[in-house]
């Protein structure tokens, strides 16, 4: 199984970015790579269970199903069903954490799949550096006048 971890600190509370990367359907608003989203049989954007079919700019369409989201401890969890990837059984988390010394935010992306052992590096660098530090970079940047 391959396993993908990312972390940063973002200069800005941490409720402040929850609020913007809660929504399951909100990519296209905070990530640079989403082109546009939405949610399958207009169900709401929070409700666990439910779909979000998505474009990335380059074109590629995916699906991803929200397995676990929580205000209070601030993460979501979601899995892929559809992608372009050479990847299975898709899992990640987005969890942010309050870190008191100037109230700013400790933010992780991980994840795990099954992929082909030869395919496991470019898979795990592309979504560490084009996924999850692409989507961190956005985020400060948009907080980083704050």
């Amino acid at each position: 199984m391959a396993r993908v971890y990312v972390s940063s600190v973002i200069d800005a509370p941490a409720e402040r970015v929850w609020e913007r990367v809660r929504d399951f359907n909100a990519l296209p608003r905070w990530h640079p790579r989403i082109a546009d989203s939405q949610i399958e049989n207009g169900e709401p954007s929070d409700k666990v269970g439910c779909i979000r079919n998505f474009r990335l700019q380059n074109g590629d369409q995916l699906r991803e199903q929200l397995l676990a989201l929580s205000d209070y401890d601030m993460y979501c969890t979601y899995s892929i069903l559809e992608s372009p990837m050479a990847l299975e059984n898709y899992v990640a988390t987005l969890r942010l954490n309050p870190v008191s010394d100037g109230d700013r935010c400790f933010i992780e992306w991980s994840a795990e799949f099954d992929c082909d052992p030869g395919n496991e590096a470019d898979l795990t660098n592309g979504i560490a550096t084009d996924v999850f530090q692409g989507g961190f970079n956005a985020l400060k940047r948009h907080f980083g006048g704050q």
